[in-house]
């Protein structure tokens, strides 16, 4: 996964102005592009989606198209420096989205700390975040070795916008998909047909880099939720007129979690046979390449330090009770890798749904105080936000054999000035449009505002005031998650684990046909197919032609066995890759475009 460029960077560079490579001033150069350029343009971004429709792109793209330009003149080599731009701004970018923390406490009428606590508080939480998201690399990008959508994004357009032989190859095919990306993003913002069916190109790009097999089972996922509404509203999971999504998420979650319990449980138990095996039978493992390589005993410790800090901040600093505190930090280490499954599958990061579930358990430990509901949900939201970048960024740095160590220094940087951000977006959004300050779960239909949905603040606000109203079927259907995608994949490691069946599957069209429908719809992996369970029908749809449309391209090309233009590409610069990457882009270009009209919107008024 680490191809070698098509050209030779240079060694000196291009342009005068540009410092030497890796020197002092090079890194420096680096950050203040990365954090107070683009970053602050992501966050504005990432704000403007939280606070208008509930969910945000992620920065990573953006900045990475933006990052390139300016790495452009060190050739080929620039493209780990324009990584670690854009895992600086996406740091400040994703930070600067979790302002939504700040209009739930407002919505409640909850006390508000100092401005400076609540800077505090976050900054810590994304120092433990980051640590915890690092941790798990090993296992969600080198072992599974999961696609994560928009880091392959990143990572063909960091390689192709600072190769010039790659980028005359490539550049009519990310060119044209950017292109739809844009158009798509801002017609589905601004013309009601294109909302209606709830067009997203950055979903059916996700769909394109992913495949058929996953989408198509997101797509299984989100019909099978429409037919058990009735079933659901009979037994009194859900009220007539919810969206199925409001309980299936919950089972979506579950799901990653039993298929985890298996497959990290084959891993540990692996090193453990390793570990107690005789010295003569160890099978001999290969080094590290140096660019990938951790010091494990610092990461321990420094998540230990900001564990530390976070609780002594939660207790001392904001007056929450330390027991709490702590079961968030601990529900951190099982979402950090649920929901970096999701997001290394789908290209979703199921941060509202972690929040809402960390609310519901808590709940069951005899929580009913808001504020503290609030402030260690919010540990789960935020923490769970920045592993997901951590492991996100190392899939793009994976690909392009960037320094693990330099880029978490980086994204480390760009902690410290998004946890400012943070609280200043949300201050001055709302602040701007008051019309963000009012409690919509208190609304009548036609009282809802139609620009500023808020979605996220909605789902938090609904589960925090819950607290005084215990439900345990919630956990219940975490429970049957759980059990049903251990289940799941259990039958299907010894199905399509089997020799004979592999050796069936291959034999002819109608076995690989027989095969797909079994591995896609009837026995779908619980990873793919809780993609389905968070998001709506029509957004799984979307994501399903991607991957439909992907892997007929695929079985089209290699159906001649002749050479194409692909072949003198890397593997996962494909034309299906680039387009796909493209529409992601595009629509992250569509956000920032809305992002900054409402932000000189604000100045004028």
């Amino acid at each position: 996964m680490n191809p070698t460029s098509l050209a030779a960077a240079p060694a000196t560079p291009r342009w005068r102005w540009l410092p030497p490579m890796n020197s002092p001033r090079y890194y420096v150069m680096l950050a203040l592009l990365g954090i107070f350029i683009l970053g602050p343009l992501g966050g504005v971004t990432a704000s403007y989606m939280n606070f208008s429709i509930g969910f945000f792109v992620g920065g990573q793209v953006l900045a990475g198209i933006l990052g390139s330009t300016v790495t452009l003149g060190y050739g080929p080599e620039g493209k780990h420096g324009a990584n670690y731009m854009q895992t600086a701004a996406a740091s400040v970018a994703g930070m600067a989205g979790m302002g939504v923390l700040i209009q739930a406490m407002v919505w409640m009428g909850l006390p508000q700390p100092p401005l400076w606590q609540l800077m505090l508080f976050m900054g810590a939480i994304g120092m433990f975040g980051a640590g915890v998201g690092m941790l798990y690399t090993p296992i969600l990008v080198d072992r599974l070795q999961l696609t994560f959508p928009s880091g392959l994004a990143v990572a063909n357009i960091l390689r192709a916008l600072t190769d010039p032989v790659l980028l005359r190859r490539s550049i009519a095919r990310l060119g044209s998909g950017m292109g739809l990306g844009v158009i798509g993003g801002l017609g589905a913002a601004k013309l009601a047909f294109l909302g209606a069916i709830e067009l997203s190109t950055s979903t059916l790009g996700a769909g394109l880099l992913v495949g058929a097999r996953i989408g198509v089972a997101a797509l299984v996922a989100g019909l099978t939720g429409t037919l058990l509404i009735p079933y659901f509203i009979s037994i009194g999971w859900l009220q007539a007129g919810e969206p199925f999504r409001k309980i299936t998420f919950l089972i979506g979650l579950g799901l990653i979690m039993g298929a985890a319990l298996l497959d990290i449980g084959q891993i540990l138990a692996q090193a453990w046979r390793q570990w107690r095996s005789p010295p003569a039978e160890r099978v001999a493992v290969p080094p590290q390449p140096d660019w990938q390589r951790t010091h494990f005993g610092r990461l321990v410790a420094w998540i230990i330090f900001w564990g530390a800090v976070l609780v002594w901040v939660g207790s001392s600093v904001l007056n929450q009770p330390v027991f709490f505190m702590a079961f968030a930090m601990v529900l951190v280490f099982l979402f950090a890798m649920v929901n970096g499954i999701s997001l290394g599958i789908s290209d979703s990061n199921p941060i509202s749904s972690a929040f809402v579930t960390a609310v519901v358990l808590m709940a069951a430990l005899g929580l009913k105080d808001p504020t503290v509901g609030l402030m260690a949900g919010g540990i789960l939201l935020v923490a769970c936000s920045v592993a997901g970048d951590m492991q996100q960024d190392r899939s793009t740095g994976w690909r392009l054999g960037t320094p693990r160590t330099i880029q978490f220094r980086f994204q480390v940087l760009g902690l410290v000035v998004g946890a400012v951000m943070t609280v200043a977006f949300a201050q001055l959004f709302m602040t701007a449009y008051p019309v963000l300050s009012l409690d919509q779960t208190v609304m009548k239909a036609d009282e809802q505002p139609s620009q500023w949905v808020s979605a996220m603040t909605y789902k938090f606000v609904g589960a925090l005031r819950s607290l005084t109203d215990d439900k345990p079927y919630q956990r219940w259907a975490i429970a049957l998650g759980v059990a049903i995608g251990l289940g799941v994949q259990i039958v299907r490691k010894m199905v399509f684990g089997s020799a004979a069946y592999q050796s069936w599957a291959q034999r002819n069209a109608g076995t690989r046909a027989a095969d797909f429908a079994l591995d896609a719809i009837v026995l779908p992996s619980p990873y793919a197919y809780s993609f389905g369970t968070f998001l709506g029908l029509a957004t799984s749809a979307w994501f399903a032609l991607g991957g439909v449309i992907a892997s007929t391209v695929d079985t089209l090309r290699h159906r001649g066995g002749q050479k194409t233009e692909d072949d003198a590409l890397p593997a996962d610069m494909s034309t299906v890759s680039l387009v796909g990457g493209g529409l992601i882009a595009g629509d992250a270009l569509a956000a920032l475009g809305l992002g900054l009209v409402g932000l000189l919107a604000m100045v004028a008024g």
